[in-house]
């Protein structure tokens, strides 16, 4: 069940919010042993919780199904928990969902509101209903995007395996997650432009040994900025399209009040037109609908996993140049007098040198797999998602021009 405090009378937002919004285009669904959705959502005022549904085959559960209630600060924790783990130092983790934010849709609802005054009353109600339906799409994202994160894990081979997140799945009670205060926000801020500074670091002074690796970094640079770009394009043209819904709406009001001026011929032709209008805004939402999620959303969530390849690849410089630190160290204690202290110090080299190699080693062999899947993940929904918005796009131009050799049809026969 959706509800909300803001939306009065709003029957759109009393129904449950549709599964799989953004499916898992890039996750292998066939495997049937760990299956996690989001089957119920509930957004109040100042968060959205979650409930987990869970159906399993895998011994570790205590149960083969059970549902429990997340909020998003415990997907946070989720997701920490994973890049805070050294094992998983040579996966990409999957990117943790977004912040449910729907400010921007009550800030435009408050001012509606505000504004009812201005505006006849039949433009109110189909401006209400364009911005409830706008809330509506946020709200379905926010559910997809966490559901996404939750499947990523769920299906891979090794996350899925992981004590975190059976508690995260299993356990019925609240975690007791809680909110950052405003110091330990500083102090995250901080400790990201520290790593932001120990990459740029690690980039300038680390040459990479390894071409593939070497070919990556540098191509997963440049992808994301043109995501980046990419993405602030799209939203660019599906606000375009709102905006033109929006420019429809008035126009189909204004005509309707003018043919109440006349009640002959040019009622019934201002009328037809209005009604025009009306249909190609509804159209023109769905345009709008179709490249948001079609097009902006799958942007916008590569981005963020270009993003964690890009910390991947910075996780294994780091090693390798703990890896080389260590080399150097061995050969200034095997430089030193062979005494008892000079032999005690070389065999504790070695040891540190032969860890750091082992997990250098790991990490290249594990990231080079992630990374090749990544390839395969990626472009696989982007053909998908982009062949569906062509589809849905030429539909929607179908429809749109039908619409209009309709009304000049009625028109001619006037």
């Amino acid at each position: 069940m959706l509800q909300d405090g803001i939306c009065d009378n709003a029957d759109i937002l009393n129904s449950a919010p549709p599964k799989k919004v953004i499916q898992a285009d890039n996750i292998d669904l066939s495997d049937k042993s760990l299956q996690v959705d989001i089957s119920d959502a509930l957004s109040e005022k100042d968060k959205v919780k979650f409930t987990v549904h869970t159906k399993t085959t895998l011994p570790e559960f205590q149960k083969s199904e059970f549902l429990v209630v997340r909020q998003h600060e415990e997907f946070v924790w989720l997701h920490d928990r994973f890049e805070e783990n050294e094992e998983y130092a040579g996966y990409i983790i999957p990117p943790c969902p977004p912040r449910p934010d729907f400010d921007a849709s009550r800030e435009k609802l408050q001012k509606l509101g505000e504004g009812e005054g201005t505006m006849t009353r039949e433009e109110f109600t189909k401006m209400k209903q364009e911005l409830e339906a706008e809330y509506l799409a946020t709200f379905k994202k926010t559910v997809a995007m966490h559901e996404m994160f939750l499947t990523r894990l769920a299906h891979h081979p090794v996350f899925r395996n992981d004590h975190n997140l059976r508690v995260f799945l299993e356990y019925d009670q609240d975690l007791c997650v809680r909110g950052k205060n405003r110091i330990e926000m500083f102090g995250g801020l901080v400790k990201s432009f520290s790593k932001t500074t120990d990459e740029y670091y690690l980039s300038a002074t680390v040459k990479d040994v390894n071409d593939f690796f070497d070919q990556e970094m540098t191509f997963l640079q440049q992808y994301h900025s043109n995501l980046k770009e990419a993405t602030t394009r799209s939203d660019r043209q599906t606000m375009e399209h709102k905006d033109v819904a929006d420019s429809y709406i008035k126009i189909s009001t204004n005509l309707l009040q003018l043919a109440t001026t006349d009640s002959g011929k040019l009622e019934r032709f201002l009328t037809k037109i209005a009604e025009t209008f009306e249909k190609l805004r509804k159209i023109e939402g769905r345009v709008a609908s179709d490249e948001d999620l079609k097009l902006s959303d799958t942007l916008r969530y590569y981005m963020r996993d270009t993003a964690a390849a890009k910390r991947l690849l910075f996780r294994r410089l780091k090693a390798l140049h703990t890896y080389e630190t260590a080399n150097r160290t061995l050969e200034k204690a095997r430089a030193r007098n062979k005494d008892v202290h000079a032999a005690l110090e070389v065999a504790e080299a070695e040891k540190a040198q032969t860890e750091a190699c082992e997990k250098f080693e790991q990490m290249s062999e594990k990231g080079k797999e992630e990374l090749t899947d990544f390839m395969t993940r990626r472009i696989a929904a982007f053909r998908k998602n982009l062949i569906e918005l062509t589809e849905l796009e030429i539909k929607h131009a179908k429809a749109h021009a039908e619409m209009l050799k309709k009304c000049l049809l009625f028109l001619r026969e006037e």
